[in-house]
C-alpha cells in the first residue's frame, strides 16, 4: 500500500514540472542573446572593416 501511496503523490508533484519549465525558459533566452550577439559582431565587423562600408566612406571623404 506504502508503494502505491508514494505513486500517486509522485504523479501529483508539480514542483518538478516548474522546474523544468524555467529551464526551457532560460534555454529559449540564451538561444535568442546568442543569435543577437553573433548578428551583431557581423554587422560591427562590416561597420569597421570592410573598406566599402559607409562609414569609412565617410571618414575618407
Amino acid at each position: 500500500m506504502g508503494e502505491t501511496r508514494m505513486l500517486r503523490k509522485f504523479l501529483h508533484d508539480e514542483n518538478g514540472t516548474t522546474a523544468i519549465e524555467y529551464a526551457l525558459i532560460a534555454m529559449v533566452l540564451s538561444l535568442a542573446i546568442i543569435g543577437g550577439v553573433g548578428q551583431s559582431a557581423d554587422a560591427m565587423a562590416y561597420l569597421f572593416g570592410d573598406n566599402s562600408s559607409r562609414l569609412n566612406q565617410a571618414l575618407n571623404r
